[in-house]
């Protein structure tokens, strides 16, 4: 569970919650904001995140990365099915329980059937982890 504080904290600068369900709910909460037509996302880190050396697990951070790169592939587009057919993930650096996970991606490129979209995962000025996905529009259902 997150604790009070670092929910108030994260409201005050700005922050919202995000609406999940299924897999993610499990990850989350996940909170985002818009700054200056940037779409940022939050992941405070809690016991439920660690693996066995008591560290971020390394599949909370691609999932963290691959989530944050298809909702801003979706706000950018404005289409609401995706699918990620590619996502490369390099850790650069661990993670620590009780940090605040930052993602900010970017829109490389975006075609009639394709978004190439990148981020950083930080926390503070470290950069923990980067990721490069591709995200293939699908037709509405």
């Amino acid at each position: 569970m997150i604790d009070k504080a670092v929910a108030a904290q994260l409201k005050a600068d700005g922050w919202s919650l995000v609406e999940a369900t299924g897999f993610i709910q499990l990850v989350g909460p996940l909170w985002e904001r818009n700054v200056d037509g940037v779409h940022e996302y939050a992941l405070p880190t809690v016991d439920k995140h660690h693996n066995r050396r008591g560290l971020v697990q390394g599949g909370v951070l691609m999932t963290f990365a691959d989530r944050t790169c298809g909702m801003t592939a979706r706000y950018v587009t404005g289409k609401q099915t995706m699918a990620t057919i590619q996502l490369d993930v390099h850790f650069v650096e661990a993670g620590q329980i009780g940090d605040i996970l930052i993602s900010r991606p970017r829109v490389v490129r975006a075609t009639r059937s394709l978004i190439f979209i990148n981020t950083e995962v930080t926390v503070g000025k470290r950069c923990i982890v980067t990721a490069n996905g591709v995200f293939k529009i699908l037709r509405a259902e």
